[in-house]
């Protein structure tokens, strides 16, 4: 009797367990209209492309635009206007600005081993935007200052919101707030991330599998990723934690031939020019 009352139990707390379902993750505080987060990031965008080398290649663009489209067109992505741009620079790096510019460094691409791991990368930022992480963080960091600089930017409309911004001593620089988040923001963005990936028909595992490929080579290119993407903790397990909550498969990973055709064009790229300054790292 008294064993079949434990089984009991365990049944009744594993089915609780499952009835909760995934984890809620929703935007938090924010003094940024939806809006303003889209002009922040455009703006921002615009500085930003002064300092690093955007890479100028039909194919190159067009193949991580195809990416971007398939993620961002999931519910999850939360319908913001993305654009995917490639970075020339041999850092192992990819950052996402509020409302939606989403920039991937070459040295990424070349250190992925499939579609489905760049994929899982660009899930991840567009995590970010879509929890709008950024502005968060830029909220809770000048709670005193923002309400009326916002409200006179709102009131008058003229002159850049980034340059308004900028006033609070906010850059863009590798410690930026609206580039750098905490290991909360990490997680949520690999969760979502892994939903958005999932939604989008690629294989989830696989962005777990690249941030776990990139800890376990250490390097200081592997170092650079990591400072301004701090690892919320076991990746691997809590995206395998939430797969009982996607759809079922069939994923890809992609097609690898087209992804070794695109990893030769990568190392291919003629060296940037060498006024561009060195890019923010992120996110």
């Amino acid at each position: 009797m008294r064993r079949r009352s434990i089984a009991l139990v365990i049944l009744l707390v594993t089915a609780g367990l499952f009835a909760q379902g995934p984890r809620p993750l929703r935007p938090g505080f924010n003094l940024f209209s939806r809006e303003q987060d889209i002009q922040l990031g455009r703006e921002a965008a615009a500085e930003i492309e002064k300092q690093v080398t955007v890479v100028n290649d039909p194919e190159l663009e067009s193949y991580v635009r195809r990416i971007g489209k398939k993620l961002a067109s999931t519910p999850e992505a939360a319908g913001f206007p993305y654009s995917f741009k490639i970075v020339h620079d041999k850092t192992i790096n990819a950052f996402a600005l509020p409302g939606g510019p989403t920039y991937l460094h070459t040295g990424l691409l070349e250190a992925a081993d499939n579609e489905a791991q760049v994929a899982g990368v660009m899930a991840h930022e567009i995590a970010h935007v879509a929890l709008r992480h950024g502005t968060n963080q830029l909220s809770k960091a000048n709670l005193i200052q923002l309400p009326a600089l916002l409200a006179v930017w709102a009131a008058e409309r003229k002159g850049s919101l980034w340059g308004q911004v900028a006033q609070l001593g906010v850059g863009l620089g590798a410690n930026s707030v609206l580039l750098k988040y905490s290991r909360d923001a990490e997680r949520d963005a690999d969760l979502l991330g892994t939903r958005i990936m999932a939604r989008a028909g690629y294989d989830p595992v696989e962005m777990a599998r690249f941030f776990e490929k990139l800890e376990a080579s250490g390097g200081p290119r592997a170092l650079q990723f990591f400072s301004s993407h701090p690892n919320p903790g076991n990746r691997v397990k809590a995206v395998q934690a939430e797969l009982q909550y996607l759809p079922a498969g069939p994923y890809t990973k992609g097609d690898p031939q087209e992804f070794q055709s695109i990893k030769r064009r990568v190392a291919a790229l003629p060296e940037p020019p060498k006024r561009k300054k060195a890019p923010p790292s992120q996110p």
